[in-house]
């Protein structure tokens, strides 16, 4: 089982900001850090728009990961939405995972509020990873 993955509030928020502006497709990006706590959030533009499946814009991906590795820091997850609900990986989510070992963060819709899972992905099967949102005033898990 891997390590809970450490999400400031301010990053939770700019996921469920960016998942709402592309409520109709697919959003996704990049969470980036250290030692499992986030330190940046990076929206990447889905060039499938599409509503259940994405793929990341390979030029704003690529300039994430030279950001990432600029900087000295681990690639934690991605992340994504599904906008018609489904809290787990989809048959696709499996099929292209390409990072093994980084958390999957999925988003969904619970009766109008969005949620969030994370998986990790490897060989066509998942387990779900914790996800603890630090409280910012604090400095603790929520």
């Amino acid at each position: 089982m891997k390590s809970p993955l450490i999400l400031s509030r301010t990053h939770w928020w700019d996921m469920v900001h960016d998942i709402t502006q592309r409520k109709n497709e697919e959003a996704c990006g990049v969470i980036a850090g250290k030692n499992n706590l986030s330190l940046a959030v990076f929206p990447v533009v889905n060039i499938l728009h599409s509503p259940v499946q994405y793929r990341m814009d390979p030029e704003q991906q690529l300039e994430c990961l030279m950001k990432i590795e600029e900087n000295g820091w681990d690639l934690l997850a991605i992340y994504h939405s599904h906008p018609g609900g489904l809290e787990e990986p989809s048959v696709t989510d499996l099929n292209e995972a390409y990072y093994p070992g980084v958390v999957h963060l999925i988003w969904y819709q619970d009766n109008g509020e969005w949620g969030c899972q994370g998986y990790l992905i490897s060989k066509g099967a998942f387990e779900k990873v914790t996800i603890r949102v630090l409280e910012e005033d604090s400095g603790q898990p929520a």
